[in-house]
């Protein structure tokens, strides 16, 4: 169930506090003081701000208290001789009640470690009329909470990055963090071979249904691989621990895409089984796009080049899971989990017509259809083993995955005769390949004192890659095709690349309200790279030593102030390696360049959040320098063709800051913020011919409304706008989307139906123009996407379980391949307006990498603490993301007395959970 808490129930409390303590101070002369510690029973984090009320026995009149700092200690001080009863809440948790005796006047009773369990009560008493923030901050990651936002409902991931704080997604679905495309996305904390291939692709899979949250990490500490130079986004899907049977069923059909998903989870004792998946379609993606390209050829002709074509998209895809948890018992549990997942992707671009002129005289015309084929199926397959203590924050873990991922990425081209457009030849590229990785790692921490953590551990990542390439040509439209040996357009890579890593980890938080993360990370890369039939690819190996450090300040009223530093590396993927000439379109080629190193970069950043009468801000400054970038080298081959490979050759800055701002008023809540950065880029090349350079300002907006009409019917509206993009040789237009859904609760809340619309008012499409320059060419671009679109939207839940506290798990993540953020297969002529591609994206290759953040969520370690001062949410989640009443927790306690007196004098006892799971 999704719980609102109106700000004036938070100022409610605030001022009970207040009252309650200075009551306290008037009244009590004693010299006996009480103590311990309230940790969260299903993270065993501390419960910051907790409750701590002090009666007489057989009196309910409160006589002291105290409210819990940070780490969920707390002290009553100046308590008389007598036998009290002290009782420790905070909304959504169970209150927790325990008998004390102080016998003489210095007595000294210290409860020791306090659980609290969800709450079993619904709550009747409280007004609900606020909701849950849209977006929270943490101190290493900005977390967008996507199941507030209903306008996104019946799509599909991409249209949640969208609505995500410091993301930017374009049309064709490529993603970048601050303008960085060099990102790792994760999914529940885990890589998948499905981003190794294509992120955009990838990202289509994942009904945005599905999609609990999504954290954006600008500072990972040492504990994450060294990979991603400007961050990691996680993907958390909604997901249950519960005792029962239960199905759900998701469904969505819309005028350009449809979903239809069916989960099943049984829990009985200790064992946990998950069962289910899901088809999405995409149809109806149509557009168009042109290109006016001017280049000097090798004799110093000037040439004009248009090109122009209508392009359609359409997939299926599907992705299934069985999982399997078993607690061993309250300290030892196993996790394990097999993920299937297939593809099947076609990009056309129907009449792609180039003419060629010189000095306005026609001298070619080129006719032809492109059909694009992307098929894939891949497998994840993971098992953990968590060993827990009865010291809080105490843990080990040991982590494994298989993954690999099967692509056969191919393309035809069937040349026409302009005039009666039959088919003269057929141009066909076959592009098989698979990437495999296979990873081992252990990771223990433990607590030093009361104000420390130590971490530490070690991972190896065994990675293979193989892209089997061949060109075959054939005459007219039945001629048998016949395969091409040239080496350069037939051949197979393999490439092999093994990473050793290991880590050091330190936390200090100060009872003045300072926190320091700290920790360094070393990694070594061995490479081993080869094409049949060819000399060995000299790549040399390296290793890289990473350090980070996150210091931050909690101030009075929950201001909190950030300053962070890391340092990071983005290896280049297959993407950028493979070989094969992608020459979908023949204007337009890419030929990769095996022999690349990494990139280095250093990120600094500087945030501060507050929170003031229901309005939440949050604004951060960064800077990011990254040096030996890999960037896109063009030249003109022939007449006409540009040719595109890649080198370690760039010098990249950015200079920015964003914003985002929260405010609740009664049943309304609105989002809004944006980031603006200023960008300087230079490839450093000597040759006047192919040196590049850019700079400029690049920024963004958005804004979320939601407004709760009742119990069961809800109105929200989302829209943001994008800016021109800079880039090394030209920018790269900008554009905006908005959407309006109502949605309807069903009266047992175990469903709910909605319809969504999009760009409503948009009937000629979004349109982006673009521009390439340099010496020897310059394009403009104008690409139009029919974006217009509306959906209905279905979900319901059968069966009835109760939630059980689920246990800290941790996951296993690879992150460490440089990728192009999805633009890898031939497109519909949107990336880049053709300008770096012609009329599309190249033909697909296979990108190598994957993402790996922290497993756990430990407030302390990631930040990932309830916020500070807003009094908290109860962890109440619905299947689905329905609303609902909070399910009943069994509880831990029910065969103890209820007024048992649980802690003798001066004797120092832990409240321990049964069940921890």
């Amino acid at each position: 169930m999704r719980i609102f808490i109106h700000y004036r129930l938070l100022l409610l409390v605030f001022f009970t506090f207040l009252g309650l303590n200075f009551s306290f101070a008037q009244t009590l002369t004693g010299k006996g003081k009480i103590s311990g510690v309230v940790i969260d029973s299903t993270d065993r984090q501390p419960v910051s701000f907790a409750t701590v009320t002090l009666t007489l026995v057989n009196s309910q009149k409160p006589i002291s208290g105290a409210v819990a700092d940070e780490k969920g200690q707390f002290t009553i001080n100046k308590v008389p001789t007598g036998e009290y009863n002290v009782a420790i809440s905070f909304i959504g948790f169970k209150t927790i009640t325990k008998t004390v005796t102080i016998e003489d006047k210095k007595d000294n009773v210290n409860l020791g470690t306090i659980y609290l369990y969800p709450a079993v009560t619904e709550l009747k008493e409280v007004t609900v009329e606020g909701q849950k923030e849209l977006i929270e901050e943490k101190v290493d990651r900005t977390v967008y909470n996507a199941e507030q936002d209903a306008t996104s409902k019946g799509g599909d991931a991409t249209d949640v990055l969208r609505r995500v704080p410091m993301l930017t997604v374009d049309l064709d679905g490529n993603v970048s963090l601050r303008g960085n495309q060099n990102i790792r996305v994760l999914i529940n904390n885990k890589p998948s071979s499905i981003m190794a291939t294509s992120l955009a692709d990838a990202l289509r899979q994942i009904p945005a249904d599905q999609i609990k949250s999504v954290e954006v990490i600008t500072s990972p500490s040492a504990r994450y691989d060294a990979e991603g130079s400007a961050g990691i986004v996680n993907i958390i899907t909604k997901k249950t621990t519960m005792q029962g049977l239960t199905l759900g069923i998701n469904n969505s059909v819309g005028y350009r895409g449809s979903m239809l998903g069916l989960n099943g989870s049984l829990r009985t004792g200790k064992v946990g089984f998950t069962l289910g998946g899901f088809g999405r379609s995409e149809y109806n993606v149509i557009g168009n796009f042109e290109n006016r390209q001017n280049t000097v050829n090798s004799i110093g002709n000037e040439l004009l080049t248009i090109q122009s074509a209508d392009t359609r998209r359409r997939g299926l895809w599907g992705r299934y899971t069985l999982g399997f948890d078993y607690d061993i018992d309250k300290y030892n549990s196993l996790t394990a989990s097999v993920q299937f997942g297939v593809r099947n992707n076609r990009n056309f671009q129907d009449g792609l017509l180039a003419r060629t002129f010189q000095n306005t005289i026609l001298q070619n015309i080129n006719l032809r259809d492109v059909d694009i084929k992307d098929l894939s199926n891949n497998i994840d397959a993971s098992l953990s083993y968590i060993r827990t203590y009865e010291k809080p924050q105490k843990e080990f873990s040991v982590l494994a995955l298989f993954s690999r991922n099967n692509r056969t990425n191919d393309f035809i081209n069937n040349i026409l005769n302009p005039d009666s457009r039959e088919v003269i030849s057929r141009l066909k590229n076959l592009n098989d390949s698979y990437n495999q990785e296979v990873t081992l790692e252990v990771n223990y921490q433990t607590p030093i004192g009361k104000t420390q953590i130590l971490e530490m551990g070690a991972k190896q990542i065994m990675r293979q890659v193989t892209s089997d390439f061949q060109y075959l040509f054939a005459t007219g439209a039945t001629g048998e095709f016949i395969r091409n040996t040239n080496a350069q357009l037939s051949n197979v890579l393999d490439y092999l690349q093994n990473v050793t890593a290991s880590y050091l980890a330190y936390t200090y938080a100060s009872k003045s309200g300072y926190s320091l993360k700290t920790g360094l990370r070393y990694e070594y890369t061995l490479i081993d790279a080869s094409l049949k039939n060819e000399q060995k690819v000299e790549i040399p190996d390296y290793g890289v030593l990473v350090p980070s450090i996150n210091l931050s300040k909690k101030m009075k009223g929950g201001n909190i102030v950030k300053l962070s530093y890391n340092r990071r590396i983005q290896r280049p993927s297959l993407q950028f390696l493979n070989p094969n000439i992608q020459a979908a379109n023949p204007l337009n080629i890419t030929i990769g360049n095996p022999a690349l190193d990494p990139e280095f970069t250093n990120n600094f950043e500087l945030g501060y959040s507050t929170f003031v009468k229901g309005v939440s801000l949050n604004v951060a400054t960064f800077v990011r320098n990254t040096n030996n970038a890999i960037q896109s080298v063009r030249d003109i081959i022939g007449a006409d063709t540009i040719r595109t490979t890649f080198q370690n050759i760039g010098k990249e800055n950015a200079y920015g800051f964003n914003l985002n701002i929260n405010i609740n008023v009664g049943k309304f809540s609105i989002g809004t913020g944006g980031d603006i950065y200023y960008a300087t880029l230079n490839n450093n090349v000597p040759n006047p011919i192919y040196r590049a350079s850019n700079q400029g300002w690049v920024y963004g907006a958005r804004l979320f409304g939601n407004y709760k009409i009742n119990d069961n019917w809800a109105l929200q509206a989302f829209s943001f706008y994008r800016g021109r993009e800079v880039q090394l040789q030209g920018i790269r237009g900008g554009f905006g989307m908005y959407s309006v859904a109502i949605n309807r609760d069903f009266k047992n809340k175990k469903g709910s139906i909605g319809l969504g619309i999009e760009n409503f008012f948009n009937f000629n499409g979004i349109t982006i123009r673009s521009e390439l320059n340099s010496p020897v060419l310059n394009q403009q671009s104008v690409n139009v996407n029919q974006n217009l679109s509306f959906r209905v939207n279905f979900n319901y839940r059968i069966g009835k379980m109760s939630f059980d506290a689920p246990k800290r798990r941790r996951s296993i993540n690879n992150d460490d391949m440089k990728s192009e953020g999805g633009g890898d297969g031939v497109g519909d002529g949107m990336q880049q307006g053709g300008g770096n591609n012609g009329g599309g994206r190249p033909q697909g290759v296979n990108g190598q990498g994957t993402g790996r953040p922290q497993g756990g969520q430990n407030m302390m370690q990631q930040g990932g603490g309830r916020p500070q001062g807003q009094g908290g949410n109860p962890q109440w989640q619905g299947q689905g993301g329905n609303t609902g009443k909070p399910q009943e927790v069994p509880n831990q306690d029910q065969k103890k007395k209820k007024n048992e007196k649980e802690t003798p004098k001066k004797e120092k006892q832990e409240e321990k959970p049964k069940n921890e799971e």
